[in-house]
């Protein structure tokens, strides 16, 4: 292999590598339309870049990545690739993609699992990390206030109680 196309695997490893990615058909975009989608995954912090398709293979089965590595990628091909959150990565790539139909989602990797585009655009409906983890520990909480707020009542009550003897008493006694 030559160093061009050697420095190049090396490349597309390093955006492949333990990161979600989806693979893009790109046929017909308009460069500044292109742009304007590489500036949003910079907001991101995620890139999209075209890649031959063989050279893509090369560095999945370099990774040990044998799903991608077996995919029969053919056509033009752009790696969406970014060190975020999966769901918001593909926010983005949905967003982008609504309106172009000559665009569609070829592939989409998170976590060693293989996506097709109906896939990957269902993880693009999942709430954001931010709002599933409160949701979480919304869970987690519930049960201890429900404690508190049963111990609280059981005290009260007993306050009340206490509270009616004494006006009872103090009645009595004028």
């Amino acid at each position: 292999m030559r160093a061009e196309k050697s420095q190049m695997v090396g490349e597309i490893k390093g955006l492949v590598e333990n990161r979600p990615i989806v693979l893009i058909t790109y046929k017909g975009l308009k460069a500044n339309t292109f742009n304007e989608f590489r500036c949003k995954l910079a907001e991101l912090d995620a890139v999209c870049r075209v890649v031959p398709n063989t050279l893509l293979k090369k560095a999945a089965e370099a990774l040990g990545m044998d799903g991608l590595a077996a995919f029969d990628l053919s056509g033009d091909t752009a790696l969406v690739s970014g060190a975020c959150d999966p769901v918001a990565l593909m926010k983005c790539v949905r967003d982008f993609l609504k309106g172009k139909d000559q665009m569609t989602v070829k592939l989409a990797v998170v976590e060693g699992a293989l996506l097709n585009q109906a896939d990957a655009f269902a993880m693009a409906d999942l709430p954001s990390r931010e709002v599933l983890l409160a949701q979480l520990l919304g869970l987690l909480q519930a049960p201890a206030s429900q404690l508190v707020r049963v111990l609280n009542a059981k005290l009260a009550s007993i306050v009340y109680v206490l509270d009616a003897y004494c006006k009872k008493k103090d009645e009595q006694v004028a």
